[in-house]
């Protein structure tokens, strides 16, 4: 079974319908012990980060979710939700996240040309800089759907694919059994669904 984390921020719904598309059981759920009882586990995520931290350490969700992590549970976190596996951001201030990879996210207005519309919205092409894993069956340069004003900055060996926006930004990463991926592979047709098939598959 598949947990996805409810705490009240994210897209619950098209992320479900998504897993069932690929004939995957999954449970969104705010329980603790059913990331415990889990195969593997998702951390959606929409809106601004510190709001979504906050609400994500009260509803008790986030030290079981470092748990499971570290004792090698193979985690996805999408969009916002990859944000938070970092290490803080600076989106509207300094925040913690869940320090499950060593980073931060920054404002991409930092290294987009001036020019460019903030958010990032819309279809754009992936850049694959590490093979397999959820990208056993993604080609380069197939698009996926994103929306984003931050992006995250890590050392290379974290980091996935890129895509190009006026600059390259972080749009996937990994970490041993921890995944994330800044676009919405629940909006971005036939690819994303291979996404989360592939993710579906990674070994605990």
């Amino acid at each position: 079974m598949i947990a996805i984390v409810n705490y009240g921020v994210g897209n619950l719904f098209s992320l479900e319908s998504s897993f069932n598309a690929i004939g995957q059981q999954v449970k969104v759920t705010s329980n603790p012990e059913d990331l415990k009882n889990s195969d593997k586990i998702i951390l959606p995520g929409v809106g601004a980060f510190g709001d979504a931290a906050d609400k994500l350490f009260a509803s008790g969700l986030a030290e079981p979710l470092i748990t499971e992590a570290r004792n090698g549970k193979p985690i996805l976190g999408i969009c916002l939700g990859m944000q938070l596996l970092f290490t803080k951001s600076y989106e509207f201030g300094e925040h913690d996240g869940l320090d499950l990879i060593p980073g931060s996210v920054r404002d991409i207005r930092e290294v987009i040309p001036s020019g460019l519309k903030v958010p990032q919205m819309g279809w754009n092409a992936l850049h694959i800089t590490q093979d397999g894993g959820i990208f056993a069956d993604t080609h380069e340069g197939e698009h996926v759907y994103f929306v984003h004003s931050y992006s995250v900055r890590c050392e290379s060996q974290y980091i996935t694919a890129t895509t190009n926006y006026g600059a390259d930004l972080t749009a996937s990463v990994q970490s041993g059994n921890v995944f994330g991926v800044q676009f919405h592979p629940e909006k971005s047709g036939n690819a994303g669904l291979n996404i989360l098939r592939a993710f579906c598959e990674v070994k605990s």
